[in-house]
């Protein structure tokens, strides 16, 4: 059976590394094809071009960029519309579009919460991602956007509640986290063979590492503490269509 193709919608460049990057270069690894869609920051920006080398080393194509600014920094996309500003029409049209484009099995993209931090670019991600997937396979939909494409699956990238303690060593008390009962993650992900690939497409974002952020942190990190803390990924998993779900979607 051939492994499925994933295409990963996130909020900003790095969270495709930090939230999927396993997955993605080990769909990639065994011949699928994977994408990511960004909704934040424009083309010409620092953080483009490291996107571009992240999604190299993980083996998901060129960067697809909605351009949209970051809630949080204004120059990230001089001129355009905040993404949690933008009319949600217009977000789900264009997201819409990369799905009918690329035509994935599986999408992949954050949690209801936005992840681990509830980034508020995140949550709203989440949001038109989750009206996206549904829109795409209905042909009278956006019918400007391309011919209609019903992904399978959409996977959210969670945490369980029980990782999360050692998360927070990581990560700091002083910040808001955000996870799920472990009962509702349904694909517990080992990613450890693709470590390498992953921290590697994570420590591309060099803005991040530089200013500290989590990519900063993880550079930090021994290899046996990064091999612990992000050698598992986890997703919920929603069906889009009335097919059997594959039991090895994601682990394959």
């Amino acid at each position: 059976m051939p492994v499925p193709s994933l295409l990963a919608v996130f909020a900003h460049p790095d969270d495709e590394s930090l939230s999927a990057g396993g997955v993605l270069a080990r769909h990639a690894a065994a011949g699928a094809r994977t994408a990511v869609v960004t909704a934040t920051w424009a083309e010409a920006t620092a953080r483009a071009a490291e996107l571009a080398e992240a999604l190299r080393i993980l083996g998901a194509g060129e960067p697809r960029m909605l351009g949209y600014a970051d809630a949080r920094v204004p120059e990230s996309a001089p001129g355009a519309a905040r993404f949690c500003d933008a009319p949600l029409d217009e977000a789900v049209r264009r997201v819409v579009g990369h799905i009918r484009a690329f035509r994935p099995d599986i999408i992949v993209t954050h949690d209801a919460y936005g992840g681990l931090p509830g980034h508020p670019d995140h949550v709203h991600t989440h949001r038109v991602t989750m009206i996206a997937a549904r829109a795409a396979g209905l042909e009278q939909l956006y019918p400007d956007a391309g011919a209609a494409w019903q992904p399978r699956a959409l996977c959210l990238a969670t945490h369980p509640h029980s990782a999360v303690p050692a998360l927070r060593d990581v990560i700091g008390a002083r910040k808001a986290v955000y996870s799920v009962p472990d009962e509702q993650v349904t694909a517990t992900v080992d990613v450890g063979p693709w470590m390498k690939q992953k921290i590697a497409a994570v420590l591309a974002h060099r803005s991040e590492v530089e200013r500290g952020a989590l990519p900063g942190v993880i550079a930090g990190l021994s290899p046996d503490a990064r091999e612990r803390l992000f050698a598992t990924e986890w997703y919920i998993r929603h069906a889009l269509t009335s097919a059997a779900p594959a039991q090895r979607e994601l682990t394959a």
